[in-house]
């Protein structure tokens, strides 16, 4: 064979396998649905049995706000428990004797949860009442005859600790809060709280309150940044189980004994322990580990340490394990990108849990859903960057599409795998959407977490730059049709990303994302006080003005030139109306398009379907106007 045929050859060759590579990259149509159709998913929480074991207890927004319902196990339909039309109830669990419960709900979103009682007759009583302070339910004690309620109302900055009688409704303070602490659990005789406190987001410590003698004391006295947080106490109040990152980038479980000091490393695993606890009377030990974007749970025999067999459900992760007081049934929430987070109940030994809800959207067929692949990619600096990839069914190197950076909030934040109605209902409509999991995020080491400390807009807005070309080399996406969408601190990421690196997104959605830096700081709810100092470390003086104004969007906002959608909620806390309100109308004085969208009886994200179905379908419309 001469060189000129070889390289004909050689050339035909590359071309077939250029094609074939593409017709072997699968795509296909889909049923699109809407955004109406989506929303007829149920979303269920919480999960407490009934003294009798026959019902569970859940939170659903079935009717359009979260309201409770009991769940019966033999399959019959659900019980309606609350009717509310306005504000979200959020059950927190059945008493131990009787099928009375305790609940939390804000007013519009604005996060001053109280806890109310809710009697068989279904009458309510508010248990924390008063205006503007805010609630905490701890739980109940050992011996069922008391629970415990943090409360702000006193200082609005800290939360002191009440034990409440179950029958008269009495209470105690039991703890005075005057420093900054936080709750973490009670022995079972009620004399000894475990309690923690935040020097920063890389240092914090745990003590021991006697409530006989007013002692507080220091057991995890150490140089340099570690961590250390209650996780639970034994069943026999000996030891306290902590988790900590001390020489470690990950975070472990710890067992220390309160007599001697003692400590005996329990999980280690090369991902954070992200919780860990016994079942009621101490008869299993769960832990559970944030293990690369999804929570994976290990049960104990907590005499022996031995692993029980865990439950399969096909096609689904294990979300949360709940263990009844009797120790002999589990409610198990599990889900996947396909199917939200529906509820099973097993009984331990049983071969197979039973599948109490099915929340998906019957109209919807899940193959028409996408399932999600966790990505990672080089940074402008070498950092591996991990996040959560979306591609649509229809895509392919024929049929490039637009896609969108998804930025968590936070800071310190994480996409996680699993169901997600807007991000579905995008794909789903011809979006890739990539869920970058930005330095700075949690779960992937503290020296990763630290990355953005004081520089926040800068390394992790580069990041997001950066990704665009990963979601280019898919050989799907679209180069010249990339936005930006994200909430809370990813809706900073938003504006930060259309201001500072104005040329690489087509557009971006800011969804109650800060625009002042300065401004927010300084107007940190009073109950975050606790977190100050943490979040000075990771953000900066909070005197600092000047620094501040140079990472804010608002200051600069004239370098904006890309369309811009901002949604907020009225009643935000966190996020002020006037963040959003200011940038709007600074970019509006660009000439650029601005669609904004404000729910007045939202607070912190949008509870309420209605309120979804307009803000969903606005981003859609939004999108497709400016970037399909």
């Amino acid at each position: 064979m001469t060189t000129k045929l070889r390289r004909a050859s050689g050339a035909l060759l590359a071309a077939l396998c250029l094609v074939s590579g593409l017709f072997a990259q699968e795509s296909r149509e889909v049923k699109q649905y809407s955004i109406e159709q989506f929303l007829k998913t149920v979303n269920y929480s919480g999960a407490s049995f009934s003294p009798d074991r026959e019902k569970i207890l859940v939170s659903s927004d079935q009717t359009g706000v979260f309201n409770a319902y009991a769940l019966y196990v033999d399959g019959r339909d659900p019980e309606p428990l609350t009717k509310s039309t306005v504000d979200s109830v959020f059950a927190l669990g059945y008493f131990p004797n009787d099928e009375r419960f305790l609940y939390s709900s804000d007013q519009g979103g604005n996060e001053l949860d109280h806890i109310y009682l809710r009697n068989e007759d279904g009458t309510t009583v508010d248990l924390t009442p008063g205006e503007n302070l805010k609630a905490q339910f701890y739980g109940w004690s050992q011996d069922d005859r008391s629970f415990f309620i943090g409360t702000n109302e006193r200082d609005r900055r800290y939360f002191d600790v009440y034990q409440y009688d179950a029958q008269t409704f009495d209470r105690e303070m039991i703890f005075q809060n005057d420093d900054g602490y936080s709750y973490g659990d009670i022995t079972p005789d009620n004399q000894t709280l475990a309690l923690s406190k935040t020097n920063s987001r890389d240092d914090s410590n745990t003590y021991l309150y006697d409530r006989e003698s007013g002692e507080i004391r220091l057991i995890t006295e150490h140089e340099g940044d570690a961590n250390y947080r209650p996780a639970s106490f034994s069943p026999d109040g000996k030891s306290l189980y902590l988790i900590t990152d001390a020489d470690s980038d990950f975070k472990y479980l710890i067992k220390h004994d309160l007599a001697s000091g003692d400590r005996e490393t329990i999980e280690q695993p090369n991902w954070d322990v992200a919780f860990a606890g016994f079942s009621k009377h101490g008869k299993y030990f769960l832990v559970g580990i944030n293990e690369d974007a999804k929570t994976r749970f290990k049960v104990y025999d907590a005499a022996t340490m031995q692993p029980i067999d865990m439950p399969d459900i096909e096609s689904a992760d294990i979300a949360s394990f709940g263990i009844s007081r009797d120790e002999k049934h589990v409610a198990i929430y599990a889900s996947s990108d396909k199917m939200p987070r529906d509820l099973f109940y097993w009984q331990i030994g049983s071969e197979a849990p039973v599948k109490l809800t099915s929340s998906l959207n019957p109209e919807i067929n899940p193959d028409d859903l996408v399932s999600s692949e966790v990505v990672r990619f080089k940074s402008f600096d070498g950092v591996q960057i991990p996040g959560i990839l979306y591609r649509p069914h229809q895509a392919s190197e024929l049929n490039k599409v637009p896609a969108l950076v998804w930025v968590h909030g936070g800071p310190g934040g994480q996409s996680r795998i699993g169901y997600r109605a807007l991000i579905q209902y995008l794909v789903n409509h011809g979006y890739a959407v990539y869920a970058i999991n930005n330095r700075g995020s949690s779960g992937y080491g503290k020296k990763f977490e630290q990355m953005d400390n004081r520089n926040h807009g800068k390394g992790d807005l580069k990041d997001c730059v950066t990704s665009k070309r990963m979601l280019i080399e898919t050989g799907y996406v679209d180069p010249d049709r990339i936005g930006i969408i994200g909430g809370s601190y990813g809706g900073y990421m938003v504006l930060a990303a259309l201001t500072f690196a104005p040329q690489e997104f087509q557009v971006g959605v800011d969804i109650f994302g800060i625009s002042n830096w300065y401004r927010t700081v300084q107007s940190i709810p009073p109950w975050w006080e606790a977190q100050r100092a943490a979040l000075e470390k990771e953000m900066g003086d909070f005197s600092d003005e000047e620094y501040f104004k140079s990472i804010s969007p608002l200051f600069h906002a004239e370098q904006i030139q890309q369309p811009l959608m901002v949604l907020q909620g009225a009643n935000d806390p966190r996020v002020l109306k006037v963040e959003s309100d200011e940038i709007v109308e600074a970019v509006r004085a660009n000439g650029v398009p601005v669609k904004y969208i404000v729910f007045d009886d939202e607070g912190h994200g949008f509870q309420k379907k209605a309120n979804q179905l307009k803000g969903y379908s606005a981003i859609l419309e939004f999108l497709d106007e400016y970037l399909k």
